[in-house]
């Protein structure tokens, strides 16, 4: 079967005006192979729309991971579980089922620095790009700089509106730069803008009995959780910094420094609290 000259310019042309780049890029393989008799003409036709699909995809992946601030990537093929056994392999690979972004439920990742509280936050967050779903990472010294910006020029609003369009807002480094003056209040109305309408995942070296301090505001605090452990997942990592393996004889001994364990999520009144709690080093 051999296309006449004029027929194969005038798909070239359509695939062109089409802006099909790829298509046309396959499609003199494809007429070879269907020449040979390797495929048929619906093959051929479903492989040059599939080699188009996944250029495409691949541009709107690239997009979104840029747009959501995703410019370093993790993804959860490249976690080393067996360096923390204390995290059950399985239920991370729930998470990246996504459901909770559907329940709009906050996931807490808590452990010591360099345990890979930040690699599974972004590695769920490129598996959330991947499926459709929108996202935005930051740090929380970054938000709250960004937020505090926007009241000193009068877009506060403006910019919390913004802050709520994800589908998943990932707020990384919770309790590892002090918090400025007034920042616990500017953080308090995002998350109360974003309950039960948007999930989140949150990573932190410091338990929530801490927050008080990280926040410099017990009631700020208090508010915070009363929300953020309402509708959560919290997922506690126990183990040694990945970075520092090499290292570990080198690093001073923190065997008797208190561990980092999740408090009782704050009661609300005439609403019972649906804590979720994985703590996956006690996981059967």
């Amino acid at each position: 079967m051999t296309a006449a000259p004029a027929t194969l310019d005038r798909i070239r042309r359509h695939l062109v005006g089409l802006r099909m780049p790829r298509a046309l890029e396959v499609l003199e393989h494809l007429l070879r192979q269907l020449e040979r008799g390797e495929i048929s003409a619906l093959e051929a036709i479903d492989s040059l729309l599939d080699e188009e699909l996944s250029l495409r995809e691949g541009r709107r992946v690239k997009a979104a991971l840029k747009m959501g601030r995703l410019l370093t990537i993790k993804t959860l093929a490249g976690f080393d579980f067996a360096f923390q056994p204390s995290l059950d392999r399985n239920r991370i690979l729930t998470l990246a089922g996504l459901d909770f972004i559907s329940r709009h439920e906050v996931v807490h990742f808590l452990g010591q620095p360099g345990c890979g509280k930040t690699h599974l936050a972004i590695a769920l967050a490129v598996e959330a790009v991947q499926a459709g779903r929108s996202v935005y990472f930051t740090t929380l010294a970054e938000l709250i700089g960004s937020l505090a910006k926007a009241e000193r020029e009068g877009t506060l609003r403006e910019r919390i509106r913004f802050l709520c369009r994800p589908q998943l807002l990932v707020v990384d480094e919770i309790g590892y730069l002090p918090v400025v003056a007034g920042g616990g209040n500017l953080f308090f109305q995002l998350v109360n803008a974003r309950y039960e309408r948007g999930a989140m995942i949150l990573t932190s070296n410091r338990g929530f009995a801490e927050w008080g301090e990280v926040f410099g505001d017990t009631v700020v605090a208090t508010a915070l959780l009363d929300r953020l452990l309402h509708h959560a997942i919290v997922v506690r990592i126990e183990g040694a910094s990945y970075r520092l393996r090499r290292h570990a004889d080198l690093l001073p001994d923190t065997s008797s420094a208190r561990p980092i364990a999740p408090s009782e999520p704050p009661r609300r009144r005439g609403r019972p609290p649906k804590l979720r709690t994985a703590d996956l080093t006690a996981a059967t």
